[in-house]
């Protein structure tokens, strides 16, 4: 009897010991993510620097020296590798497939047709968020997001965020090149009035 109760004092303690590392392992988790979406960040912001308007309004000596420094910058930032699995049962790796797939479908789309494809990436995004979208949420898509797990649910809708956002940006360029145009042409027309 006292044996079998020391076993199971034991076996308590161990447990206990065990049960407050749950939260360390969590954490442990958090930071991963966190770092794996900072490698994102970073990537995006160094892509976004070299893509950027400003570029054109810097002498060539400065622009080749930026674009070193960048391409640098992301050969190093690629070298950093952070994964975190998330596990997965088999609905759950079929819902994120399918939902991968129809995001995929879409930006494949995107040079056919850019407004449409908007619209769309943005009804799927809307299908992401618990806030209430601006526009039509797709259904289907909402239920194949809501089959994947937690995690998989969270990096859908960061790259549903990011597509998007590279979406504005190569807007915003376009009409800056637009507008150069214009003011191009008209200058030109007015020095042959």
């Amino acid at each position: 009897m006292a044996a079998a109760a020391l076993r199971w004092s034991s076996l308590a303690w161990k447990y206990t010991k065990v049960g407050g590392r749950v939260g360390r392992v969590e954490a442990f988790r958090d930071a991963a993510s966190a770092m794996e979406q900072e490698k994102e960040i970073l990537l995006e912001m160094i892509h976004n620097i070299q893509n950027s308007q400003d570029m054109r309004h810097i002498s060539e000596g400065e622009r080749e020296e930026l674009n070193l420094t960048a391409n640098r910058l992301m050969g190093r930032t690629l070298t950093v590798e952070v994964s975190v699995e998330t596990i997965r049962n088999a609905q759950q790796q079929e819902s994120l497939l399918h939902a991968t797939k129809m995001i995929d479908e879409i930006v494949n789309k995107l040079l056919d047709d850019l407004e449409d494809a908007k619209i769309r990436l943005m009804s799927l995004y809307g299908a992401c968020t618990s806030d209430v979208p601006a526009g039509p949420i797709d259904q289907k898509f909402q239920s194949v997001v809501i089959g994947c797990a937690i995690e998989d649910q969270k990096k859908i809708k960061r790259r549903l965020e990011t597509v998007l956002r590279n979406l504005e940006n190569s807007e915003k360029s376009i009409t800056l090149l637009e507008h150069q145009k214009t003011s191009v042409r008209q200058s030109c027309n007015s020095k042959q009035d």
